[in-house]
């Protein structure tokens, strides 16, 4: 499945790099490593990466600069392994378009199961549906776009599937769980917030263009379409 894919590491302490390194690299697996945010972006512009793992307190440029200027260009996948543990951090880093993010100190085996997921869900080929139709929502899996009420919501990756998921199952409500492994095919690692916050950023998107609610909580079970 991973056969040929090339991670790039961009970590400043030596130590964890490394040992991410080690954790990551296979005989199908290829790791490389960068040790600030210069030299990952150097990096990047010189060669070909099917997944980020990004610390975020790195010297030269931030890993929260480094997001920004990645999603300008690209769409490959970033999971962020970082110190920081508060709400805030994560929801801004998701909301750059980062797709995962995970706190240190971290479970080993939870790193390379998510790196996995990661690099398993890019590999998927499109799905046949290229047009999907829910009230004033349209999206495009084709043109990989998104509009309501005509006018374009800019989504993040983690954000259009989980909306796909929604407009394929209109008024099924989903668990956390439920989404994480029916987009990502992994298994879920418990509620870590991180399925919470790419919904409330969805939900702040579709709210800048219409009152009308579209993603509704039901207590106790998760998130449907509505």
């Amino acid at each position: 499945m991973n056969e040929g894919k090339r991670i790039l590491i961009i970590e400043d302490d030596q130590e964890i790099s490394k040992l991410l390194s080690v954790m990551l690299t296979t005989a199908s697996t290829d790791t490389v490593l960068a040790y600030s945010g210069t030299e990952g972006l150097l990096q990047l512009q010189t060669t070909s990466f099917d997944l980020i793992v990004l610390d975020l307190m790195l010297p030269g440029k931030s890993g929260e600069e480094l997001i920004e200027e990645i999603r300008e260009e690209s769409s490959i996948p970033i999971i962020v392994i970082s110190a920081k543990v508060d709400i805030e951090n994560k929801v801004n880093v998701l909301k750059m378009g980062a797709d995962d993010y995970i706190t240190k100190p971290f479970n080993q085996q939870e790193v390379v199961a998510r790196v996995e997921v990661q690099l398993r869900k890019s590999s998927l080929h499109p799905l046949p549906t290229t047009k999907m139709v829910w009230r004033k929502l349209t999206m495009n899996t084709e043109k990989l776009s998104v509009s309501l009420n005509q006018q374009e919501l800019q989504l993040t990756n983690a954000e259009f599937d989980i909306l796909s998921l929604f407009m394929r199952n209109p008024e099924r409500a989903f668990s956390k769980k439920d989404i994480y492994e029916s987009i990502w095919k992994g298994t879920y690692f418990g509620d870590d917030n991180t399925i919470s916050v790419h919904i409330s950023n969805l939900r702040k998107k579709i709210a800048e263009l219409t009152s009308h609610e579209y993603i509704k909580t039901i207590w106790g079970i998760g998130f449907m379409l509505v």
